[in-house]
């Protein structure tokens, strides 16, 4: 017996109407900080004259062989970026979660789970990069705003 789920939370202005947009006169800055999957930040309220700043850490580890210190650092650091994209796109658009449980005799007997994102991402800045060990992380910045979402 195979039992399959497939959840989507993709952000879209219709299920975000009721709360994700709001108009003020005020114009001011939000800020939100997510850290991947420890970032605990409620979800911010992009108003009319207002600006949201969502910022990332991505992680990137250089390959064990390469040919200098120098395409390792840079290896390391493209894969950085790269996360700090997928995890704006997520924080932004929302992740696709595809399920499939196998069960026989009433025991699992296989489980896998599948997450996709898919989005543009348009205007990320890198504000801070470190390389310590092996291990890159980019601090990623990305403003939006409303009129961004409001068409």
């Amino acid at each position: 017996m195979r039992i399959s789920a497939a959840l989507t939370l993709a952000l879209s202005v219709s299920a975000l109407h009721a709360g994700f947009f709001q108009s003020d006169d005020k114009v001011s800055n939000v800020k939100c900080v997510y850290s991947g999957t420890e970032g605990h930040c409620v979800e911010p309220v992009l108003k009319s004259g207002k600006e949201l700043v969502i910022t990332v850490l991505g992680q990137g580890v250089a390959p064990s062989v390469t040919a200098s210190p120098a395409q390792a650092y840079a290896l390391a650091k493209r894969a950085a970026i790269a996360d700090g994209y997928r995890q704006i796109a997520e924080r932004v658009r929302g992740v696709q979660v595809e399920g499939q449980d196998s069960i026989k005799n009433m025991m699992l007997q296989q489980s896998s789970t599948r997450t996709s994102v898919e989005a543009v991402v348009r205007g990320a800045n890198v504000m801070n990069t470190t390389f310590k060990e092996g291990l890159c992380e980019v601090e990623m910045e990305i403003a939006l705003s409303y009129t961004q979402f409001a068409q």
